[in-house]
Parts: C-alpha cells; sequence; structure tokens
C-alpha cells in the first residue's frame, strides 16, 4: 500500500518529528501502513506501522535478523547494525542471528540469567536507587536522565554482570558515548564498542580462569562460563558478545524507559496522583499495570532492531522484496486505535495491554524482567521521596535524542521541594 495521491508523506526523522513521531505515526498507519522510506543513514527500508501486522512481521521466521540476507548497496554497507561490532567481532549475539543459533544461545543465555538472579538483585536496584537520589536531593534540583536514569542501569547491569566496581566508571563513560553519538557519527560509538570489547574478553578470560568448582561467584559472566564449560559449547567470542549485547540493549533501554516514563507522569498529574495514592496505600498493583503502560504510551524502543527478508513476501497488503530490511515501528503500532481502546491516552490502569515493547516471538526481550524491577523501584522511590517533583522546563525546551531505534530524552530537568526519607 502506498501514500494516498494527493496526500504528501508528513517528514520523517525531523527534530520535530523526534519530539512528537506520534500524529505522523496516526497518518502512516492510516494512509500507507507498510511504507518504504530512506533513513537518514541512506538504507530504504519498510516501516511497518499497524499492531495486527507489526506482530506478524516480529514472529515471521521470513524476516531474519542476520544482516548477511540484507541486499545492501555500497552506500548502506555496515549501516544496519551496532557501530563496530563487526569489526570488534561481537556479531554473535540473540539480535544478529536466527534458528538454530539463536534457539542455543537463547537457552544458553537463559540458564545463566535466571528469573531467580533477576529477583535476588532487587534489593541492590533499590539500593542504588536510594544512593543515586540521595546525590541530589537536598539540591532541591537535578537532570534525572544524567543524574539517575542513566548511571542507575548502567550501575545495575555491571554488577549484575560481575565487573568489578573499580572498572564501572570506565563502562559509563563508554555508555555515555553510545548515548550521545546515538543519531550522529558513528566513530565515536564504534570506539567505544572496540574498549567494551576488549575489556570484556580479558575479564572473561580472567573469569575463566579462576572460576573452579569451589568458587561461589554468582555473576551473570560466571553464569555464561559455567554454561558454555558443561558441553554447550559457548565460545569466549559469544560470552564477550552476549555480555556485551545485554549491556548494551539493557542500559539504554531503561534509561529511556525511566525518563520518558517521569516524563509522562509528569505530563499526566491526575495518573501521577493515582499512582503516588496508591503507592502510599502499599499497593503495588497500579506500578505494576502503569509500567506496562507506560511502555505502550511512550517507550523507549521506536523501532525494533533490524530485519531482513529471506525471501519476497506480503505484510499488510504491500510486497517486500528478498533481502530488503524491515522495520517495526513499535511506537506506532502500540498506538494503533485498531488494538487499543483511547491509544493516546494515558491510563496506568490498562489491563487489556499487550504491547510490543519487549517485543514478540522467539525475539522477545530476555531483560524484559530486570527492566520492569528498574523501572518500578525507580520510578516508586522517585514519587515518595520527592512527592511535589515537577518539571523545571517548558516541555517545548525540551530535546530528544535522535537515534533511528531508540526513543528518549537527552535531558529532563526537574524541580522539588524537601525530600521524604
Amino acid at each position: 500500500m502506498h501514500a494516498t495521491p494527493g496526500q504528501p508523506t508528513p517528514p520523517l526523522f525531523t527534530w520535530e518529528f523526534a519530539t512528537d513521531p506520534y500524529p505522523t505515526y496516526a497518518w502512516l498507519r492510516t494512509h500507507s501502513p507498510v511504507h518504504r522510506t530512506t533513513l537518514p543513514s541512506g538504507v530504504e527500508a519498510w516501516l511497518v506501522t499497524r499492531y495486527v501486522d507489526a506482530r506478524q512481521a516480529l514472529a515471521d521466521p521470513r524476516l531474519s535478523k542476520n544482516p548477511a540476507h540484507h541486499d545492501e548497496p555500497a552506500h548502506a554497507k555496515g549501516k544496519t547494525g551496532i557501530p563496530g561490532e563487526r569489526k570488534a567481532e561481537l556479531m554473535t549475539h540473540l539480535l544478529n542471528i536466527d534458528p538454530p543459533d539463536h534457539t542455543r544461545l537463547r537457552r544458553l543465555v537463559s540458564k545463566a540469567f535466571t528469573p531467580r538472579r533477576v529477583a535476588a538483585f532487587a534489593p541492590r536496584v533499590q539500593e542504588l536507587t536510594d544512593r543515586l537520589i540521595d546525590g541530589f536531593a537536598d539540591r532541591g534540583s537535578a537532570d534525572l536522565i544524567h543524574e539517575f536514569a542513566f548511571p542507575l542501569p548502567i550501575y545495575a547491569i555491571c554488577d549484575l554482570l560481575g565487573v568489578p566496581a573499580e572498572d564501572q566508571d570506565d563502562f559509563r563513560d563508554w555508555a555515555g558515548m553510545m548515548i550521545r553519538h546515538g543519531g550522529g557519527p558513528r566513530g565515536g560509538v564504534a570506539r567505544s564498542v572496540k574498549k567494551m570489547r576488549g575489556y570484556l574478553a580479558e575479564l572473561i578470560h580472567r573469569k575463566r580462569e579462576t572460576l573452579g568448582a569451589e568458587s561461589a561467584d554468582d555473576d551473570l559472566i560466571s553464569g555464561l562460563i559455567r554454561a558454555s564449560d558443561h558441553g554447550e559449547h559457548l565460545t569466549e567470542n559469544e560470552a564477550a558478545a552476549m555480555a556485551f549485547i545485554l549491556l548494551f540493549a539493557g542500559f539504554e533501554t531503561t534509561v529511556n524507559l525511566i525518563g520518558n516514563g517521569t516524563y509522562s507522569l509528569l505530563r499526566n498529574p491526575e495518573q501521577r496522583t493515582l499512582l503516588q495514592e496508591s503507592l502510599a496505600a502499599g499497593r503495588t498493583d497500579l506500578l505494576e499495570t502503569g509500567v506496562e503502560e507506560l511502555l505502550r504510551y511512550d517507550g523507549p524502543v521506536e523501532l525494533a532492531t533490524w530485519r531482513f527478508a529471506t525471501e519476497s513476501l506480503t505484510i499488510g497488503g504491500q510486497q517486500v522484496g528478498e533481502g530488503d530490511p524491515v522495520l517495526v515501528v513499535l511506537a506506532a503500532a502500540d498506538r494503533d486505535p485498531e488494538r487499543f481502546d483511547g491509544p493516546d491516552v494515558l491510563d496506568l490502569s490498562r489491563r487489556d495491554n499487550q504491547h510490543l515493547g519487549y517485543g514478540h516471538g522467539i525475539h522477545y526481550c530476555l531483560g524484559a524482567p530486570l527492566a520492569r524491577i528498574e523501572a518500578q523501584t525507580a520510578l516508586a522511590t522517585l514519587l515518595r521521596r520527592l512527592p511535589d517533583l515537577q518539571l523545571a522546563v517548558d516541555p517545548t525546551d525540551l530535546r530528544w535524542r535522535g537515534g533511528l531505534i531508540m526513543r528518549g530524552l537527552r535531558t529532563l530537568p526537574v524541580e522539588f521541594g524537601t525530600p521524604t526519607y
């Protein structure tokens, strides 16, 4: 399906679009639900915007995650993945492979990244959350992105992986480079990826040498090594790639979830008040449904990561050619009025909420339980400790990062009165 004659497609990927893409996505759902466009990188791709098409595409085995299936012209070479991951030998992770390799690696990682390990990590997330708020609580103002939403998940994932405390600031610097350059020059990201790769290789090697039968180490990298040492053939390259993608995919999504979620609550004071009253009464049901609604309403991942057609196929009535890149627009699908009642309204109590914020099918986000714990802890603690939190600038002064996949604020200046403890 193509755009209706006489109705030009609204501009995509401008700063105005980044600020509020939802009217444009509504137009695409109506007039061109599977839309071919040229991305800022020069790559041509299909955007899938309707919920029913998006859900089907996310689970369609004919849409491969392996970039080798991309029929890429010379000018697009290497522009459909994480900058530097190919040169750093970090391609063998869950976002780039298909079954049967995907099945084997996901099974191995699942053995290490267990619900029990994530649940046991909740007190540490609370400790980190309180420590970060302590750092600015007495000042009466803060930038919640740089002082809270960004450091919380990076320190949490470093702790979970088993990165020593003395090395975690290096990871914070590398992660910061990725966020700052997410929509701009790829060189800075590639350099950070290379540094991460070298560090992870050394850390895995050290842990493998010291991880004996009597070792009590219970971090995630040690878990990956144990899984690989029981006949499952997880190589050091695979372990490094998996640790890298857990870090890469696990921190920026949570930065944006906390940042976007806080901003949405500040812009919807009646919903924020309902949540504060629920938490004050000792209930967590509205917090749990609320985080899911925040994921749907203005989630951290705007477009699902790259897929490539392994054969010619039809999506939503549109013919997609073999080798074509396909990007499922989660932000558009999750505002589809054919699936959600009042999709542009934030309703923290929404029950029928099968959003696609964590994906769907075999590539459903492995880190979803950790993201939920971090977001629920961060938002509940902010609202409890800083009950009169408010924006310190006009919403029109805020700027959104212009990266292709992620959606997040550059800064979130806030003000507040006397904190509670």
